[in-house]
């Protein structure tokens, strides 16, 4: 059986997502961001403009180079959004969306 092809028949109880971009790793819980970090560092970026905001939407480029607003979830190659709740962040392109590890999230500066 191919483990990449297999389904999880059950809901999803993992609540953390991690958006990595060229300098910084945004971490969520659902939609909320909990917490934001240097990738060369390694260190937490404590007074950040995202932290404690829900991301928007996101900002999606067209092969032209225009961009427009979405406000689906963020994938790979958009910019994280957050319009609400404080100044617009706008974020440098996403170039992955993983799960952080467990030891990550435990050590969350929150």
């Amino acid at each position: 059986m191919d483990e990449k092809n297999q389904t999880y028949p059950a809901q999803e109880r993992r609540h953390h997502r991690m958006y990595v971009t060229r300098n910084t790793e945004y971490h969520f819980r659902g939609t909320h961001c909990v917490a934001v970090r240097d990738r060369s560092a390694g260190t937490w970026q404590l007074a950040h403009k995202a932290l404690s905001r829900s991301v928007t939407g996101s900002i999606r480029f067209r092969s032209g180079g225009d961009a427009y607003p979405s406000l689906e979830l963020p994938r790979v190659g958009d910019a994280l959004f957050f319009g609400c709740a404080g100044p617009e962040v706008i974020t440098s392109a996403i170039s992955a969306i993983e799960r952080p590890k467990k030891d990550l999230v435990e050590n969350y500066p929150f």
